[in-house]
C-alpha cells in the first residue's frame, strides 16, 4: 500500500474533533486509508458502508440506537452522502457525549456533504480532502514522476500491471461516473452527451473557458454548461483556475482556465494508451502544466490562493500564489528542457510585483537562470515553496 500524505493530518484531527470528514472522488483510496487508520485508533471501530443495503437499512432506521450503544467505538460511515438525514441526529449525539474521534465520515460528493454536515456539525467536524496521489507519495512507492504524470494519481490505475490494464481501469471509471455518479449529482442527460462533454473538456484542458462555445458545440445552453462544470467540480473531476487582477486599467483576461484534476483521466479521454503517444500529442504541454499546477495547489496552506495571470497584450504567468491580497510567487511551467523566459513572463512578474519566481520543467536542477528566477522540477519547486512557508511540509 502507498502511504498517504493526508493520514497524519487526519490522525491529528481525530485527537481533537468528535467527527472527521474525508472528502474525495470515487476510487481515490478513502476506504483504504481509513482501514489503515483503524489499526492505529486508540479505541475499537465499527464500520458501515452505505452502498451495502444492510448497512444502509441499519443506519437509516436505527442510527441513534446503534450510535448510542457504541459510544466506546469510533464509528466509520462510508459513502455518507447517501444518507444525509443522519447529520441532524449526529449533532445531538455528539453534544451528549463529546469525545474526540467518535465518527469518521467518508463522502464522494463534496457539495451535499459539506452543506448538510456543516449545517448540523459546525465546530464539531474537521474536513480533509483526499485527492489523487502526489509526487511525494509516489516517490515513497518508487514510482517516477513521469509515470505518475502519465497514469494519474488514482491508486488502482497507477499500480496497474501494464498500460492496457490502466486504460481498462479508466474506461470503467469514466463509465461509472457518466452512468451513475453524475446523475446522482443532478446531471440528467444522455450518457452519449456526457461522454462527449467530458471529451470536449479534455480538449480544452488548460484553455480559457468559453461556456457559449462549448454549449454551441454540444447543442445545449451556456447556462447548462456552467451547471455541468459546477457539478464536475463537486465530483472532483475538474478545476477552474481564476485569473488574478493586478491593475484594472490594463485589459485583463477575465475568464477562468479549466483543468482536469487527474492527468490519467485527461490522457484516457484523449485516447492516449502509452506515454510514447503522449509525448507526440498536441495536449502534452497543457497536460504537464495542469499536472504541475495540481501538485502545488493540493499542498497550499490556508490563506494562500492560486491564480493565473494574463493580459490582452501577451503578458502571461501560469501560476501565481497569493497570500492574503499580495502576490508572492510567480511560476512558469514548461515542458522544454531549456528554461528560456519570454518577454511576457518577465513583464507579468513586473506587473505582479512578486518576489520569488520559478520555471518548472521535468528536469529542473534548482539552477539560477537569471536574478530572482530559479529553474526547478516539480519536487524541487514544492521544496522551495515549503521553505517560503506557502505549502504544507512533508510529513
Amino acid at each position: 500500500m502507498i502511504e498517504r500524505y493526508l493520514k497524519y493530518a487526519i490522525q491529528q484531527s481525530l485527537r481533537f474533533f468528535p467527527a472527521v470528514g474525508i472528502l474525495g472522488p470515487r476510487q481515490v483510496g478513502k476506504t483504504t486509508l481509513v482501514k489503515q487508520l483503524v489499526n492505529e485508533l486508540p479505541k475499537p471501530s465499527l464500520y458501515f458502508d452505505l452502498e451495502l443495503p444492510d448497512d444502509y437499512q441499519t443506519l437509516s432506521q436505527n442510527a441513534a440506537w446503534v450510535i448510542d450503544n457504541n459510544r466506546d467505538k469510533t464509528i466509520i460511515i462510508d459513502e455518507v452522502q447517501r444518507l444525509l438525514s443522519i447529520f441532524p441526529p449526529l449533532r445531538g449525539l455528539i453534544d451528549r457525549d463529546r469525545q474526540p474521534g467518535r465518527f469518521v465520515l467518508l463522502g464522494s460528493a463534496s457539495l451535499q456533504f459539506l452543506q448538510k454536515s456543516s449545517e448540523s456539525l459546525a465546530g464539531r467536524i474537521a474536513y480533509h480532502e483526499l485527492m489523487p496521489l502526489q509526487t511525494v507519495e509516489a516517490r515513497t512507492a518508487q514510482i517516477s514522476t513521469q509515470t505518475l504524470w502519465f497514469r494519474g494519481g488514482f491508486p488502482d490505475a497507477l499500480l496497474a500491471p501494464n498500460d492496457d490494464f490502466w486504460y481498462l481501469w479508466h474506461q470503467s471509471f469514466i463509465k461509472t461516473y457518466i452512468e451513475q455518479d453524475l446523475s446522482a449529482l443532478g446531471i440528467n442527460a444522455p450518457s452519449v452527451l456526457l461522454n462527449n462533454f467530458l471529451r470536449m473538456l479534455a480538449h480544452n484542458h488548460g484553455s480559457l473557458l468559453n461556456y457559449s462555445t462549448l454549449g454551441n458545440s454540444l447543442g445545449i445552453s451556456h447556462t447548462t454548461v456552467q451547471r455541468y462544470i459546477a457539478v464536475l467540480e463537486q465530483a472532483y473531476l475538474v478545476r477552474r483556475l481564476e485569473p488574478w487582477f493586478v491593475n484594472v486599467s490594463k485589459r485583463i483576461v477575465k475568464s477562468p482556465k479549466l483543468y482536469l484534476i487527474d492527468s490519467g483521466s485527461l490522457h484516457f479521454l484523449h485516447n492516449l494508451r502509452t506515454q510514447a503517444y503522449l509525448v507526440q500529442h498536441p495536449i502534452v504541454g497543457a497536460s504537464w502544466e495542469g499536472f504541475v499546477i495540481e501538485q502545488i495547489i493540493r499542498r497550499l496552506k490556508n490563506g494562500v490562493s492560486p491564480y493565473f495571470y494574463r493580459t490582452s497584450n501577451g503578458a502571461e504567468m501560469d501560476l501565481v500564489l497569493v497570500e492574503g491580497i499580495k502576490p508572492i510567487v510567480a511560476i512558469e511551467i514548461k515542458l522544454s528542457l531549456a528554461p528560456a523566459l519570454k518577454r511576457g513572463s518577465t513583464e507579468s512578474a513586473r506587473d505582479l510585483g512578486t518576489s520569488h519566481h520559478f520555471v518548472v520543467t521535468p528536469q529542473g536542477g534548482n539552477l539560477d537562470i537569471r536574478p530572482h528566477w530559479i529553474h526547478c522540477n516539480v519536487e524541487e519547486v514544492i521544496d522551495q515553496l515549503i521553505s517560503l512557508g506557502l505549502v504544507e511540509p512533508h510529513l
